[in-house]
C-alpha cells in the first residue's frame, strides 16, 4: 500500500514530492507539469481533456504518465476521482477546497457542486449514534437538471 505524506500538509507541491519520495519515486518534470496544470483547473475534468489541455500548452506528457500521475495524486490525497455514471472517471483537485457534494444530471451530465452544513451535521450525528468513525464520505444525487427539465416541457 502506498505511503501517505506526513509533513508539509499546507504546501501541495511539497506534499506531492514527499509522497513520491516515500514511495521511491521522483518528482519528474512531467509529474510536476501535470500537477501544476491540475491546480489551475476549476471543477471536474477527465484524463483525456487534461491530456489535450497539457498538449495545447506544449507540455510533453505521455498518456501513461498522465494516468499514473493521477493515481499518485489520488493516493497522496490531492485529487479525488468520481464515477458519476458517465462511463469514465472525472477528477478534481481538492487542494484548499472545502468538502462538497454533487448533483448529477442523468441526461446531460452536468455536475452541480453544493455545500450544506445541515447535511454534514446530520451525517456526523448518525455516525455518533452508531459509534461509527467516519474517515470520508461521498454524496451524489442523480436526477434531471433544470435545463433538461425545461427542454422536456417544450418538447
Amino acid at each position: 500500500m502506498p505511503k501517505q505524506p506526513t509533513a508539509n500538509p499546507n504546501e501541495p507541491t511539497a506534499r506531492f514530492a514527499e509522497y513520491l519520495q516515500a514511495n521511491n519515486l521522483r518528482l519528474t518534470p512531467e509529474r510536476r507539469a501535470v500537477f501544476e496544470v491540475i491546480l489551475t483547473l476549476d471543477g471536474h475534468f477527465d484524463a483525456e481533456e487534461l491530456l489535450e489541455f497539457l498538449r495545447r500548452r506544449k507540455k510533453r506528457v505521455s498518456r501513461a504518465t498522465l494516468y499514473r500521475t493521477l493515481d499518485h495524486l489520488r493516493e497522496a490525497g490531492l485529487v479525488k476521482v468520481h464515477r458519476f455514471g458517465h462511463g469514465h472517471s472525472l477528477y478534481e483537485h481538492i487542494v484548499g477546497r472545502k468538502h462538497h457534494d454533487h448533483m448529477v444530471c442523468t441526461r446531460c451530465g452536468t455536475v452541480i457542486e453544493f455545500v450544506n452544513d445541515e447535511i454534514e451535521r446530520l451525517q456526523e450525528e448518525m455516525c455518533k449514534l452508531h459509534a461509527f468513525k467516519s474517515t470520508s464520505h461521498v454524496m451524489e444525487i442523480f436526477g434531471v437538471c433544470a435545463e433538461c427539465q425545461a427542454k422536456e416541457k417544450k418538447g
